[in-house]
Protein backbone atom coordinates (compact mmCIF):
# COMPACT_ATOMS: atom_id res chain seq x y z
CA UNK A 1 0.00 0.00 0.00
CA UNK A 2 2.51 2.33 0.89
CA UNK A 3 4.48 1.37 -2.47
CA UNK A 4 1.14 2.86 -4.49
CA UNK A 5 1.15 6.08 -2.56
CA UNK A 6 4.65 6.91 -3.33
CA UNK A 7 3.78 5.64 -7.36
CA UNK A 8 1.00 8.07 -6.85
CA UNK A 9 3.35 11.30 -5.23
CA UNK A 10 5.29 10.30 -8.41
CA UNK A 11 3.06 10.83 -10.86
CA UNK A 12 1.18 14.04 -9.55
CA UNK A 13 5.02 15.66 -9.10
CA UNK A 14 6.59 14.67 -12.25
CA UNK A 15 4.59 16.22 -15.21
CA UNK A 16 5.28 17.81 -18.80
CA UNK A 17 5.22 21.71 -18.80
CA UNK A 18 6.32 23.93 -21.43
CA UNK A 19 8.72 27.22 -20.19
CA UNK A 20 8.96 28.53 -16.78
CA UNK A 21 6.19 27.29 -14.53
CA UNK A 22 5.25 30.31 -12.82
CA UNK A 23 4.08 32.63 -15.91
CA UNK A 24 2.60 29.48 -17.05
CA UNK A 25 0.80 28.54 -14.45
CA UNK A 26 -0.61 32.45 -14.88
CA UNK A 27 -1.04 31.82 -18.61
CA UNK A 28 -3.24 28.99 -17.43
CA UNK A 29 -5.22 30.40 -15.24
CA UNK A 30 -5.77 33.54 -17.09
CA UNK A 31 -7.12 31.18 -19.61
CA UNK A 32 -9.13 29.27 -17.46
CA UNK A 33 -10.84 33.16 -16.29
CA UNK A 34 -11.55 33.84 -19.74
CA UNK A 35 -13.38 30.30 -20.54
CA UNK A 36 -15.92 30.76 -17.17
CA UNK A 37 -16.24 34.49 -18.89
CA UNK A 38 -17.23 32.96 -22.22
CA UNK A 39 -15.68 35.71 -24.61
CA UNK A 40 -12.38 37.97 -24.33
CA UNK A 41 -11.86 40.39 -21.43
CA UNK A 42 -11.51 43.40 -21.67
CA UNK A 43 -10.16 44.29 -17.93
CA UNK A 44 -7.80 41.69 -15.87
CA UNK A 45 -7.19 42.37 -12.37
CA UNK A 46 -4.67 39.91 -11.34
CA UNK A 47 -3.81 39.22 -7.32
CA UNK A 48 -0.25 37.31 -7.00
CA UNK A 49 2.23 36.61 -4.38
CA UNK A 50 5.27 38.12 -3.84
CA UNK A 51 7.31 34.48 -5.03
CA UNK A 52 4.79 34.81 -8.22
CA UNK A 53 5.72 38.62 -9.31
CA UNK A 54 9.48 37.08 -8.18
CA UNK A 55 9.89 34.32 -10.57
CA UNK A 56 7.84 35.58 -13.65
CA UNK A 57 9.89 38.92 -13.85
CA UNK A 58 12.56 37.72 -15.85
CA UNK A 59 11.85 34.63 -17.62
CA UNK A 60 11.32 34.69 -21.16
CA UNK A 61 7.85 32.54 -22.29
CA UNK A 62 8.38 30.21 -24.53
CA UNK A 63 6.33 30.35 -27.96
CA UNK A 64 6.18 33.95 -27.39
CA UNK A 65 8.58 35.22 -29.66
CA UNK A 66 10.65 36.74 -26.42
CA UNK A 67 7.73 38.46 -24.58
CA UNK A 68 8.56 38.14 -20.99
CA UNK A 69 6.56 39.74 -17.53
CA UNK A 70 2.90 38.89 -16.23
CA UNK A 71 0.96 41.17 -18.31
CA UNK A 72 2.40 39.19 -21.23
CA UNK A 73 1.84 35.44 -19.80
CA UNK A 74 -2.09 37.10 -18.79
CA UNK A 75 -2.49 38.16 -22.75
CA UNK A 76 -0.96 34.99 -24.42
CA UNK A 77 -3.55 32.73 -21.92
CA UNK A 78 -6.33 35.20 -22.87
CA UNK A 79 -5.74 35.18 -26.19
CA UNK A 80 -4.56 31.80 -27.35
CA UNK A 81 -3.96 29.89 -24.77
CA UNK A 82 -5.55 26.20 -24.55
CA UNK A 83 -6.57 25.76 -20.25
CA UNK A 84 -7.34 22.10 -20.73
CA UNK A 85 -3.74 21.23 -21.38
CA UNK A 86 -3.04 23.03 -18.05
CA UNK A 87 0.89 23.46 -17.79
CA UNK A 88 0.81 22.79 -21.62
CA UNK A 89 -1.47 25.92 -21.94
CA UNK A 90 0.72 27.90 -24.65
CA UNK A 91 1.96 24.55 -26.35
CA UNK A 92 0.38 25.22 -29.65
CA UNK A 93 0.69 29.13 -30.47
CA UNK A 94 1.63 30.46 -33.81
CA UNK A 95 2.97 33.66 -34.85
CA UNK A 96 -0.84 34.81 -35.74
CA UNK A 97 -1.35 33.84 -31.71
CA UNK A 98 1.54 36.15 -30.49
CA UNK A 99 0.11 38.95 -32.88
CA UNK A 100 -3.37 38.66 -30.92
CA UNK A 101 -1.45 38.62 -27.48
CA UNK A 102 0.14 41.87 -28.48
CA UNK A 103 -2.58 43.24 -30.01
CA UNK A 104 -4.53 42.77 -26.31
CA UNK A 105 -1.68 43.71 -24.28
CA UNK A 106 -2.54 47.56 -26.15
CA UNK A 107 -5.80 47.28 -26.42
CA UNK A 108 -6.95 46.07 -22.67
CA UNK A 109 -6.40 46.94 -19.09
CA UNK A 110 -4.50 44.65 -17.54
CA UNK A 111 -3.60 45.52 -13.24
CA UNK A 112 -1.17 43.28 -11.57
CA UNK A 113 -1.60 43.46 -7.94
CA UNK A 114 1.28 42.24 -5.33
CA UNK A 115 -1.65 40.21 -2.99
CA UNK A 116 0.08 40.24 0.30
CA UNK A 117 -0.74 37.08 1.28
CA UNK A 118 1.31 34.30 3.16
CA UNK A 119 0.45 31.51 0.20
CA UNK A 120 3.34 31.26 -1.03
CA UNK A 121 1.94 30.40 -4.90
CA UNK A 122 -1.12 32.26 -4.93
CA UNK A 123 -2.43 33.87 -8.24
CA UNK A 124 -5.92 35.11 -8.67
CA UNK A 125 -7.18 36.15 -12.10
CA UNK A 126 -10.51 38.65 -12.13
CA UNK A 127 -11.81 39.21 -15.51
CA UNK A 128 -14.47 41.39 -16.87
CA UNK A 129 -16.41 42.32 -20.01
CA UNK A 130 -19.43 44.75 -20.17
CA UNK A 131 -21.14 43.60 -16.75
CA UNK A 132 -19.72 39.99 -17.09
CA UNK A 133 -17.21 38.79 -14.59
CA UNK A 134 -15.21 35.69 -13.96
CA UNK A 135 -12.63 34.90 -11.08
CA UNK A 136 -10.58 31.89 -10.92
CA UNK A 137 -7.93 31.48 -7.86
CA UNK A 138 -4.71 28.81 -7.48
CA UNK A 139 -3.06 28.17 -4.49
CA UNK A 140 -0.03 26.17 -3.38
CA UNK A 141 0.21 24.28 -6.74
CA UNK A 142 0.67 25.37 -10.40
CA UNK A 143 -2.85 23.96 -11.27
CA UNK A 144 -4.50 23.65 -8.36
CA UNK A 145 -7.46 25.28 -8.50
CA UNK A 146 -9.37 26.82 -5.22
CA UNK A 147 -12.05 28.84 -6.82
CA UNK A 148 -14.04 29.43 -9.19
CA UNK A 149 -16.83 32.42 -9.75
CA UNK A 150 -19.09 33.22 -12.87
CA UNK A 151 -20.57 37.20 -11.96
CA UNK A 152 -20.55 36.28 -8.36
CA UNK A 153 -21.80 33.49 -8.09
CA UNK A 154 -19.14 30.60 -6.83
CA UNK A 155 -19.02 27.55 -9.39
CA UNK A 156 -15.78 25.96 -7.06
CA UNK A 157 -14.32 26.15 -3.67
CA UNK A 158 -12.04 23.78 -2.78
CA UNK A 159 -11.06 24.66 0.94
CA UNK A 160 -7.49 24.80 1.40
CA UNK A 161 -5.14 24.70 4.95
CA UNK A 162 -2.95 27.68 4.31
CA UNK A 163 -0.63 27.23 7.07
CA UNK A 164 -0.30 23.83 6.56
CA UNK A 165 -0.38 22.61 2.81
CA UNK A 166 1.27 19.31 1.74
CA UNK A 167 -0.87 18.44 -1.60
CA UNK A 168 -4.07 17.84 -3.01
CA UNK A 169 -4.06 13.92 -2.59
CA UNK A 170 -0.98 11.49 -1.47
CA UNK A 171 0.70 12.59 1.53
CA UNK A 172 4.41 13.25 1.37
CA UNK A 173 4.84 13.15 5.25
CA UNK A 174 5.27 9.17 4.19
CA UNK A 175 8.46 9.68 2.55
CA UNK A 176 11.94 9.51 4.08
CA UNK A 177 15.65 8.67 1.96
CA UNK A 178 15.46 5.62 3.48
CA UNK A 179 11.70 4.50 2.35
CA UNK A 180 12.72 5.88 -1.13
CA UNK A 181 16.50 4.06 -1.17
CA UNK A 182 14.24 0.83 -0.52
CA UNK A 183 11.77 1.43 -3.12
CA UNK A 184 13.77 2.54 -5.87
CA UNK A 185 16.20 -0.74 -4.80
CA UNK A 186 13.06 -3.59 -5.28
CA UNK A 187 10.47 -1.70 -7.37
CA UNK A 188 9.47 -3.55 -10.86
CA UNK A 189 10.62 -0.73 -12.96
CA UNK A 190 7.71 -1.69 -15.65
CA UNK A 191 5.50 0.47 -12.92
CA UNK A 192 7.30 3.51 -13.67
CA UNK A 193 9.16 3.07 -16.86
CA UNK A 194 6.19 5.16 -18.88
CA UNK A 195 7.20 8.02 -17.00
CA UNK A 196 10.75 8.12 -16.84
CA UNK A 197 10.98 7.11 -20.50
CA UNK A 198 8.90 10.72 -21.04
CA UNK A 199 11.66 11.96 -17.93
CA UNK A 200 14.82 10.96 -20.76
CA UNK A 201 13.67 11.71 -23.98
CA UNK A 202 12.07 15.40 -22.87
CA UNK A 203 14.79 16.49 -20.62
CA UNK A 204 17.65 15.16 -23.19
CA UNK A 205 16.04 16.96 -25.93
CA UNK A 206 16.16 20.49 -24.48
CA UNK A 207 19.62 19.93 -23.01
CA UNK A 208 20.86 18.85 -26.30
CA UNK A 209 19.28 22.21 -27.41
CA UNK A 210 20.96 23.82 -24.80
CA UNK A 211 24.44 22.70 -25.88
CA UNK A 212 24.10 23.13 -29.70
CA UNK A 213 22.34 27.09 -29.68
CA UNK A 214 22.50 30.53 -28.40
CA UNK A 215 20.47 30.48 -25.31
CA UNK A 216 20.77 32.92 -22.16
CA UNK A 217 24.77 32.59 -20.91
CA UNK A 218 25.23 29.41 -22.52
CA UNK A 219 27.00 27.94 -19.05
CA UNK A 220 26.23 24.37 -20.56
CA UNK A 221 27.66 24.94 -23.83
CA UNK A 222 30.86 27.38 -22.46
CA UNK A 223 31.91 24.12 -20.13
CA UNK A 224 31.66 21.69 -22.88
CA UNK A 225 33.87 24.05 -25.04
CA UNK A 226 36.42 24.16 -22.06
CA UNK A 227 36.28 20.89 -22.17
CA UNK A 228 37.22 20.30 -26.07
CA UNK A 229 39.89 23.12 -25.71
CA UNK A 230 41.47 21.63 -22.97
CA UNK A 231 40.88 24.14 -20.00
CA UNK A 232 38.44 21.47 -18.53
CA UNK A 233 38.69 17.86 -17.74
CA UNK A 234 36.76 15.49 -19.85
CA UNK A 235 35.28 13.99 -17.08
CA UNK A 236 31.91 12.83 -15.94
CA UNK A 237 31.21 15.54 -13.11
CA UNK A 238 31.54 18.30 -16.13
CA UNK A 239 30.17 16.43 -18.48
CA UNK A 240 27.06 15.79 -16.68
CA UNK A 241 27.61 19.53 -15.14
CA UNK A 242 27.56 20.74 -18.99
CA UNK A 243 24.65 18.58 -19.95
CA UNK A 244 22.43 19.46 -16.76
CA UNK A 245 23.18 23.58 -17.15
CA UNK A 246 22.70 23.38 -21.13
CA UNK A 247 18.94 22.53 -20.48
CA UNK A 248 18.08 25.60 -18.25
CA UNK A 249 20.16 28.07 -20.49
CA UNK A 250 17.38 26.43 -23.09
CA UNK A 251 14.34 26.50 -20.61
CA UNK A 252 15.21 30.34 -19.35
CA UNK A 253 15.55 31.84 -22.48
CA UNK A 254 12.19 30.60 -24.04
CA UNK A 255 13.13 27.70 -25.53
CA UNK A 256 9.77 25.81 -27.06
CA UNK A 257 10.70 22.66 -26.28
CA UNK A 258 8.61 21.05 -22.74
CA UNK A 259 10.01 19.45 -20.26
CA UNK A 260 8.88 17.22 -17.33
CA UNK A 261 8.93 19.28 -14.01
CA UNK A 262 9.23 17.77 -10.55
CA UNK A 263 8.26 19.67 -7.47
CA UNK A 264 6.76 22.52 -9.69
CA UNK A 265 9.53 22.96 -11.36
CA UNK A 266 11.24 22.29 -14.83
CA UNK A 267 14.69 23.55 -13.20
CA UNK A 268 14.08 20.69 -10.45
CA UNK A 269 12.89 18.18 -13.07
CA UNK A 270 16.17 18.86 -15.07
CA UNK A 271 18.66 19.12 -12.14
CA UNK A 272 17.10 15.56 -10.99
CA UNK A 273 17.10 13.39 -14.24
CA UNK A 274 20.12 14.80 -16.51
CA UNK A 275 23.07 14.20 -14.26
CA UNK A 276 22.22 10.61 -13.60
CA UNK A 277 21.04 10.66 -16.95
CA UNK A 278 24.50 11.85 -18.16
CA UNK A 279 26.38 9.57 -15.50
CA UNK A 280 24.81 6.30 -16.84
CA UNK A 281 25.70 7.03 -20.02
CA UNK A 282 29.32 7.69 -19.43
CA UNK A 283 29.35 4.56 -17.08
CA UNK A 284 27.96 2.34 -19.49
CA UNK A 285 25.19 1.40 -16.76
CA UNK A 286 22.12 -0.54 -17.96
CA UNK A 287 18.81 1.06 -18.72
CA UNK A 288 17.20 -0.03 -15.59
CA UNK A 289 19.87 1.26 -13.36
CA UNK A 290 19.33 4.26 -14.94
CA UNK A 291 15.26 4.11 -14.14
CA UNK A 292 16.40 3.08 -10.53
CA UNK A 293 18.67 6.33 -10.06
CA UNK A 294 15.92 8.74 -11.25
CA UNK A 295 13.68 7.04 -8.98
CA UNK A 296 15.37 7.56 -6.06
CA UNK A 297 17.03 11.35 -7.91
CA UNK A 298 13.13 12.60 -7.83
CA UNK A 299 11.46 10.89 -4.84
CA UNK A 300 14.09 12.58 -3.15
CA UNK A 301 13.94 15.98 -4.70
CA UNK A 302 9.99 15.77 -3.64
CA UNK A 303 10.79 14.84 -0.18
CA UNK A 304 13.25 17.64 0.52
CA UNK A 305 11.20 19.94 -1.67
CA UNK A 306 8.19 19.02 0.26
CA UNK A 307 10.02 20.23 3.80
CA UNK A 308 11.22 23.21 1.64
CA UNK A 309 7.88 24.90 0.20
CA UNK A 310 6.94 24.80 -3.18
CA UNK A 311 8.42 28.61 -3.36
CA UNK A 312 10.80 29.94 -1.14
CA UNK A 313 13.97 32.10 -0.85
CA UNK A 314 15.77 28.80 -0.85
CA UNK A 315 16.75 27.65 -4.31
CA UNK A 316 14.87 24.82 -5.38
CA UNK A 317 17.43 23.84 -7.73
CA UNK A 318 19.92 22.62 -4.18
CA UNK A 319 17.11 20.29 -3.44
CA UNK A 320 17.47 18.61 -6.60
CA UNK A 321 21.38 18.77 -6.69
CA UNK A 322 21.35 17.15 -2.91
CA UNK A 323 18.57 14.88 -3.94
CA UNK A 324 21.76 13.87 -7.39
CA UNK A 325 24.78 13.62 -4.25
CA UNK A 326 22.10 10.78 -3.17
CA UNK A 327 21.74 9.38 -6.32
CA UNK A 328 25.12 9.19 -7.88
CA UNK A 329 26.00 7.04 -4.22
CA UNK A 330 22.80 4.74 -4.80
CA UNK A 331 24.38 3.91 -8.67
CA UNK A 332 27.38 3.38 -7.41
CA UNK A 333 25.79 0.23 -4.74
CA UNK A 334 26.28 2.16 -1.87
CA UNK A 335 24.41 1.46 1.16
CA UNK A 336 21.90 3.77 2.81
CA UNK A 337 24.13 5.15 5.19
CA UNK A 338 26.43 6.21 2.50
CA UNK A 339 23.64 7.42 0.42
CA UNK A 340 22.36 9.60 3.40
CA UNK A 341 25.59 11.15 4.07
CA UNK A 342 25.93 11.93 0.58
CA UNK A 343 22.69 13.82 1.04
CA UNK A 344 23.45 15.34 4.44
CA UNK A 345 27.27 16.32 2.56
CA UNK A 346 25.07 18.14 -0.09
CA UNK A 347 22.62 20.68 2.32
CA UNK A 348 25.27 20.90 4.59
CA UNK A 349 27.16 22.73 1.66
CA UNK A 350 25.01 24.62 -0.68
CA UNK A 351 21.23 25.61 1.70
CA UNK A 352 22.63 28.79 1.42
CA UNK A 353 21.77 29.77 -2.23
CA UNK A 354 18.86 32.28 -3.02
CA UNK A 355 16.25 31.85 -5.35
CA UNK A 356 16.00 35.20 -6.67
CA UNK A 357 13.59 34.39 -9.48
CA UNK A 358 13.17 32.19 -12.51
CA UNK A 359 16.14 33.91 -15.01
CA UNK A 360 18.87 32.77 -17.29
CA UNK A 361 21.49 32.48 -13.96
CA UNK A 362 19.43 29.39 -12.48
CA UNK A 363 21.75 27.41 -14.99
CA UNK A 364 24.72 28.68 -13.39
CA UNK A 365 23.12 27.64 -9.93
CA UNK A 366 22.63 24.57 -11.51
CA UNK A 367 26.11 23.78 -11.94
CA UNK A 368 27.39 25.09 -8.89
CA UNK A 369 24.79 22.64 -6.99
CA UNK A 370 26.05 19.36 -9.83
CA UNK A 371 29.12 20.04 -8.90
CA UNK A 372 28.72 20.03 -4.97
CA UNK A 373 26.77 17.26 -5.65
CA UNK A 374 29.78 15.38 -7.25
CA UNK A 375 31.89 16.44 -4.21
CA UNK A 376 29.34 14.85 -1.90
CA UNK A 377 29.06 12.17 -2.88
CA UNK A 378 32.48 11.51 -3.64
CA UNK A 379 33.16 12.74 -0.01
CA UNK A 380 30.65 10.04 1.44
CA UNK A 381 31.75 7.02 -0.76
CA UNK A 382 35.59 7.79 1.24
CA UNK A 383 33.55 7.40 4.60
CA UNK A 384 33.77 11.29 4.92
CA UNK A 385 30.83 13.08 5.98
CA UNK A 386 29.36 16.36 7.99
CA UNK A 387 28.59 15.49 11.65
CA UNK A 388 25.78 16.58 14.34
CA UNK A 389 26.20 19.83 15.38
CA UNK A 390 28.54 21.28 12.46
CA UNK A 391 25.85 24.20 11.79
CA UNK A 392 22.41 22.65 10.23
CA UNK A 393 23.17 18.83 10.36
CA UNK A 394 21.77 16.87 12.87
CA UNK A 395 22.41 13.68 13.95
CA UNK A 396 20.40 11.67 10.48
CA UNK A 397 19.70 12.84 7.29
CA UNK A 398 15.91 13.21 8.20
CA UNK A 399 16.09 15.68 10.73
CA UNK A 400 19.00 17.89 9.00
CA UNK A 401 15.88 17.79 6.38
CA UNK A 402 13.54 18.94 8.81
CA UNK A 403 16.22 21.32 9.68
CA UNK A 404 16.15 22.72 6.24
CA UNK A 405 12.74 23.31 6.65
CA UNK A 406 13.02 25.45 9.11
CA UNK A 407 15.61 27.47 7.55
CA UNK A 408 13.52 28.02 4.34
CA UNK A 409 10.06 28.91 5.79
CA UNK A 410 10.84 30.90 8.86
CA UNK A 411 14.40 31.72 8.96
CA UNK A 412 14.72 32.91 5.16
CA UNK A 413 11.08 34.68 5.05
CA UNK A 414 12.96 37.77 5.16
CA UNK A 415 14.92 37.19 2.89
CA UNK A 416 11.98 36.64 0.77
CA UNK A 417 10.90 40.09 1.29
CA UNK A 418 14.28 41.70 0.76
CA UNK A 419 14.63 39.98 -2.47
CA UNK A 420 11.58 40.97 -3.98
CA UNK A 421 11.83 44.82 -2.48
CA UNK A 422 15.61 44.65 -4.49
CA UNK A 423 13.97 43.25 -7.70
CA UNK A 424 11.28 45.72 -8.03
CA UNK A 425 13.62 48.24 -6.92
CA UNK A 426 16.01 47.59 -9.86
CA UNK A 427 12.69 47.56 -12.04
CA UNK A 428 11.62 50.71 -11.02
CA UNK A 429 15.00 52.37 -11.42
CA UNK A 430 15.21 50.48 -15.17
CA UNK A 431 11.84 52.39 -15.92
CA UNK A 432 13.11 56.02 -14.95
CA UNK A 433 16.45 55.22 -17.11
Amino acid sequence: MENEKILNILKEEIVPALGCTEPIAIAYVSAKAKEILGVLPQKIDIYVSGNMIKNVKSVTIPNSGGMVGIESAIALGVSAGDCNKELMVISSLKEGDINKAREYLENSQINVIHDNTDVKLYIRVEAFYEKESSLVEIKHFHTNITRIERNSEVLIDQICNDFDFKTTNEDRSILSIESIYSLAKKIDIKEVEQIFNQVINMNSNIANAGLNEEFGVNIGSLIQKNMNEGLYGKDIRNKCVSFTSAGSDARMSGCSLPVMTTSGSGNQGMTASLPVIKYCQEKKLSKEELIRGLIFSHLTTIHLKTNVGRLSAFCGVMCAASAVSGAISFLENADYETVANSITNSLGNVSGVICDGAKASCATKIATGIYAAFDSSMLALNNKYLHEGEGIISSDVEKTIKNIGILSQQGMKKTDEVILNIMQSEKKMGMEK
